[in-house]
């Protein structure tokens, strides 16, 4: 019987790996907590005469959709409102923040110790368990 990745044997090093390892990115990504300072009034982008806020990126969507309303088929409005929308989205990630929540060491080591620890018993799984397979 063929076993995971098409080799002999490894089938119960390949559950256990993967069971520690999607608990251990659970509990890290759990642990990490995502704030923003996003804003109409928040700086999204600098440049070397001034800034922009989130508010003055309304301002071109807003044109985009008025010439949309009165022509769908404006190449105008349609660039004004993508690209609003892209510059948007786009100051809305950059302005996340990321921050680990306080743990202990212990917790950390746990954590650590079961993402990569189930990665290499994943990984070591593919291997071929065979009789004629080289040991190492």
């Amino acid at each position: 019987m063929r076993g995971a990745g098409g080799t002999e044997g490894g089938v119960g090093r390949f559950l256990i790996g993967l069971a520690m390892f999607v608990g251990g990115a659970y509990l890290l990504l759990n642990a990490i907590h995502v704030g923003s300072g996003f804003g109409l009034g928040a700086v999204l982008y600098h440049f070397g005469w001034g800034q922009v806020t989130g508010g003055m990126i309304l301002i071109p969507f807003l044109i985009g959709v008025g010439f949309l309303f009165y022509d769908a088929r404006s190449w105008i409005g349609w660039a004004l409102t993508a690209g609003s929308l892209v510059a948007l989205v786009f100051g809305v990630l950059v302005s996340l923040r990321f921050a680990m929540r306080p743990m202990t060491a212990f917790e950390l080591l746990a954590i650590l110790v079961l993402c990569f620890g189930g990665l290499g018993l994943l990984l070591s799984a593919l291997r071929d368990f065979g009789a004629g397979a080289s040991p190492g």
